[in-house]
């Protein structure tokens, strides 16, 4: 598999704009290009996925566990004739106090992958050679093969970072010019996300595949992947390791529902309030015997018919309060659902939307708790132990995940905490009642496959009461 990974010196340098760009001017010439996001970041994989037609997948060494990096990217990866992989923050950065844990060094590593850095050239001149220098022998595991360099300002700028970066022995495969026109809007928690402004999205990655196209040289950066060596892992896969409650047939799944009824539907919120979601939680609920339903709480008045789970993760409830609590018979269905015992896992967006209120808008009510947007940014990663059983996780569960909010939300645990943390600091955190289990942590359930079986089967648990119970009625 040809494979690129697309890192810099620091964050703002250019990295999503570059690799991006990449993305999509290689699918313009036909290639299957298989996209790919160093870290947690739900956002930059919106805009990848936009350039390929393909799923943005995270490679998160933290989360999902060095030794699951690789098998990801396979799997991630498969059929393809070239991958690109976006770094995060500056190339040596990774999880604090933790070395090279999460860092696209790491990453790179893990690969086996050439390195291209981006550099922003915008305040520099020979000085660039020392920089590049720097990163390139700070490891002399990470392969450095080249360099794009972003924001330069002339012709005869490009000249002198040219000359001094082949005194210093280092390709360069691209110059981008400062070009605002191609730049993507942010806010508070970063990029704005492609399903907030899909028409504009495609006309900015269009813009950035012309000018990747104009400034790189393409077959240089082609030649550059292929020189990347055979990974000898096996790729990961969804599938559980025994049957799925479906696969054992009629009459052979005692207790979860669905020897009677088929596949659990479990559906998922969408939409532009509700953009972040990792691709490989869908596949593990289907691998796990359930049908995957999006519905949007922008629009949709009423859950995907037959819901037996609800899935309710990350986004931005705080930009569409107003609208997300005009949507009353939504909200009532949501409400009605979790009363009834239904099975709902919600991440940091699903736990504000199922609080009272939202910056004083009333949301759905199924927690006895209020949420409002707040100056502080809690951002980084965490260490958990599950603290109840629920739904989604049995008690002593561990996970890996982080935080990313500007919101608080009041009290911050319930009676039954969802999660108790272990690091960086410890306290407790969330709400488990009845069916529903509500976090602010953003986990990846490919390092705990269990945690997407014990849902799909609570859902079919549930579904199969719920008809069971019609049945009954006279």
């Amino acid at each position: 598999m040809p494979r690129l990974v697309v890192a810099a010196p620091s964050s703002g340098s250019g990295k999503t704009t570059v690799a991006t760009g990449l993305m999509a001017a290689f699918a313009e010439r036909g290639l299957a290009v298989s996209p790919h996001k160093a870290g947690p970041d739900y956002i930059d994989p919106g805009y990848h996925a936009l350039a390929t037609g393909r799923p943005g997948r995270n490679l998160d060494a933290f989360m999902c566990g060095p030794e699951l990096v690789a098998p990801l990217f396979a799997h991630g990866a498969a059929g393809c004739d070239l991958a690109v992989v976006e770094g995060v923050m500056g190339l040596y950065d990774g999880a604090a106090g933790r070395g090279e844990l999460a860092s696209t060094a790491q990453v790179a590593k893990l690969l086996r992958a050439p390195v291209v850095l981006v550099v922003d050239a915008s305040s520099q001149s020979r000085s660039v050679a020392a920089l590049v220098h720097g990163f390139a022998s700070f490891d002399p595991q990470v392969r450095l093969g080249g360099v794009i360099l972003n924001k330069v300002g002339s012709d005869r700028h490009e000249v002198m970072l040219r000359e001094a970066l082949e005194e210093a022995g280092m390709p360069v495969l691209g110059v981008l010019r400062r070009a605002p026109q191609v730049a993507t809007p942010s806010r508070h928690l970063g990029l704005v996300p492609v399903a907030e402004r899909h028409a504009d999205a495609l006309a900015a990655v269009a813009a950035l595949a012309e000018q990747v196209r104009a400034g790189c040289d393409l077959d240089a950066l082609m030649a550059l992947a292929r020189t990347a060596p055979p990974l000898s892992c096996e790729p990961w896969s969804p599938r559980p390791a025994s049957p799925s409650f479906e696969e054992r047939g009629q009459g052979q799944s005692p207790g979860n529902g669905a020897a009677r009824y088929g596949r659990p539907v479990i559906a998922v919120a969408g939409g532009a309030a509700f953009t972040f979601s990792y691709a490989e939680h869908a596949e593990l609920l289907t691998a796990a015997g359930a049908e995957v339903v999006t519905f949007d709480p922008l629009r949709d008045e009423a859950l995907p018919e037959g819901t037996g789970g609800l899935v309710i993760g990350g986004g931005f409830p705080e930009v569409y309060a107003p609208e997300l609590s005009a949507n009353a018979p939504l909200r009532a269905a949501v409400s009605a659902f979790a009363a009834a015992g239904g099975p709902v896992a919600a991440e940091c967006a699903g736990l504000l939307y199922l609080a009272r209120s939202l910056d004083g808008k009333p949301m759905c009510g199924v927690l006895d708790a209020d949420a409002r947007m707040s100056e502080r940014l809690t951002l980084g990663y965490r260490e958990a132990v599950a603290v109840s059983d629920s739904s989604l996780a049995a008690a002593g569960t561990r996970l890996r995940g982080h935080e990313f909010h500007r919101t608080v939300i009041e009290p911050g645990a319930g009676a039954a905490p969802a999660w108790g943390f272990t690091h960086p600091e410890r306290r407790v955190e969330g709400f488990v009642r009845q069916g529903v289990h509500a976090s602010y942590l953003h986990t990846h359930w490919a390092a705990e496959p269990s945690v997407a079986r014990r849902f799909a089967q609570a859902a079919a648990a549930w579904t199969a009461a719920v008809r069971d119970a019609a049945a009954a009625r006279p």
